[in-house]
């Protein structure tokens, strides 16, 4: 951080993931110190994962050393507060304990300090939802301001912002993974005990002790793993070209949704087409037709949400295709699901661990590893509600639910027909301008 200071960069991020017991409660405290005393008007805002980590652990580390700094006397220490004890300075200098919540990130976006010092903390940083990590954000966008943001925590979770700290921004943010066992103080005699009963291998033993993110969440439905060996994985056509075609179409549910649609041929999977939310029936079924004409699926799944209109539309041009009701507990074939939703993402879990491919599409990928599971007392699978998930990390999951509706129902092919290289040619283009 000093190195990044001394070259005149304003702007750092830094993300450290650790085992248990390296002191981090104590770097945050002294972080917080040395802000506030090396800049006139600092401003530091430091949140957890919950407000009674915060009130119970964060604040009082942070207590404890502002007791020893020898600055504690510029400063008035409070409940949820330090703040500059020099006349004016009372809301320009200061420090705030800030609990998060996902119904009021709007608490999170007045960080704003011009040409001065703003220090955002994350303690047990996983567990922050996505969007507050988004309405920080914003922060970051002050000119000739010094801003210095920084995430620690053990990284439990396998999804979300922190992880992809170190993975999808990793250009970013400056990261750093830290092994219990490489750090003073930390009880051996028990991390080898750990090691012993849990395997070095073991999400336990990656979590708690080497600072690494485990294959997958504890409430994580479809692994990391799994996603991250399908994700463009090559296939010979001899691997899937003997098995139906099916397209499956997902409607968009609100206005920042995407209307999908993809196929799938046996281990194989295409995305067709993504098209903001477009309420005109016929021109959505004018172009899912298209697509099963030049495809010749032997199957259209269409998600009956808000697919009904589209669906109609297709009977008017003659077509055999079928609603799904991810809802139904009817028309589920497994037994062991709650409801068609549930079977379908089983489906998808089982598929991808049975070597089917996906395409090399971001937040397909991201989409696919979001959804968790919900414990219900019966033991049937349900999957974490659509909305949940979206409120959870900013987005919906439309990109990965065409492909989950390509499973609604076993399919047969309806024939000898021409493999996808013979496809049907046409001037015909559905994403002309004046059709979409």
């Amino acid at each position: 951080m000093r190195k990044k200071l001394k070259q005149g960069i304003q702007k750092i991020r830094i993300a450290v993931a650790s085992g248990h017991g390296i002191g981090k409660s104590a770097l945050i405290a002294q972080i917080i110190n040395w802000g506030l005393s090396t800049h006139e008007d600092t401003k530091v805002l430091v949140t957890s994962n919950t407000d009674t980590q915060l009130k119970t652990k964060t604040w009082p580390e942070i207590a404890k050393w502002h007791q020893m700094s020898i600055t504690r006397h510029w400063f008035k220490f409070e409940a949820t507060s330090i703040y500059s004890i020099e006349p004016g300075h009372k809301d320009l200098w200061r420090c705030d304990r800030i609990p998060w919540s996902e119904r009021n990130p709007q608490a999170f976006a007045g960080l704003h300090n011009k040409k001065k010092r703003i220090i955002i903390i994350f303690d047990e940083a996983s567990s922050i939802a996505d969007i507050i990590w988004e309405t920080i954000d914003g922060a970051m966008t002050d000119e000739d301001t010094e801003i210095i943001w920084i995430a620690f925590g053990n990284p439990t979770l396998n999804t979300g912002r922190f992880r992809e700290c170190f993975r999808k921004f990793s250009k970013r943010w400056i990261t750093r993974q830290i092994d219990s066992r490489n750090v003073e103080g930390t009880d051996k005699y028990e991390i080898n005990a750990w090691i012993e009963d849990w395997g070095l291998d073991s999400d336990f033993v990656k979590v708690r002790v080497r600072g690494l993110f485990p294959n997958s969440s504890a409430k994580q439905f479809i692994s990391t793993e799994d996603v991250d060996s399908a994700y463009g994985r090559a296939l010979k056509k001899e691997q899937y070209e003997f098995a139906p075609v099916i397209i499956g179409c997902d409607p968009a549910w609100e206005g920042d949704d995407v209307l999908t649609i993809g196929l799938r041929q046996g281990l194989m999977s295409k995305k067709l087409a993504a098209i903001p939310k477009n309420d005109n029936d016929i021109e959505v079924a004018t172009i899912l037709a298209r697509f099963e004409d030049d495809y010749q699926a032997d199957a259209v799944f269409i998600d009956m949400g808000y697919g009904t209109g589209i669906y109609s539309a297709g009977k008017t041009l003659g077509r055999n295709w079928q609603l799904v009701n991810s809802a139904s507990t009817r028309s589920v074939l497994d037994p062991g699901c709650l409801n068609k939703r549930a079977e379908m993402w089983k489906s998808i879990r089982d598929w991808l661990k049975s070597g089917g491919s996906i395409p090399k599409d971001p937040k397909m990928y991201q989409q696919l590893i979001a959804p968790e599971t919900v414990p219900r007392a019966d033991g049937k699978l349900q999957i974490e509600p659509k909305p949940l998930i979206k409120k959870r990390i900013g987005e919906s999951t439309d990109e990965a639910d065409w492909l989950g509706l390509t499973f609604a129902y076993p399919v047969a092919m309806k024939g000898i027909k021409n493999t996808f290289s013979n496809k049907m040619k046409s001037d015909y283009d559905p994403y002309a301008e004046d059709r979409i």
